[in-house]
């Protein structure tokens, strides 16, 4: 798994459970940093080395961040909250 070389950097992302920092490589995506709120906990889960999710949780709400490096480098957040 290569995050260093080619692809479209880092990116910071800010959900409202927390900030994650990743970096897109050529073929592949690597967590950098991940600080979750005050209240919210953290977790990633990996699916191979193009895609990795961050969730942060809290007692009525949670923040999943899902980050893609293949076909193109993209991430998206999801709110729930109940």
């Amino acid at each position: 798994m290569d995050c260093g070389t080619g692809g479209a950097g880092v990116h910071t992302l800010q959900s409202q459970g927390g900030q994650a920092a990743v970096r897109f490589g050529q073929d592949a995506v690597c967590l950098v940093s991940a600080v979750p709120a005050s209240g919210f906990t953290v977790s990633t889960r990996r699916d191979g080395a193009q895609q990795l999710t961050v969730t942060f949780s809290g007692d009525r709400h949670r923040s999943e961040i899902v980050a893609t490096a293949t076909p193109q480098s993209k991430a998206t957040i999801r709110e729930v909250s109940w």
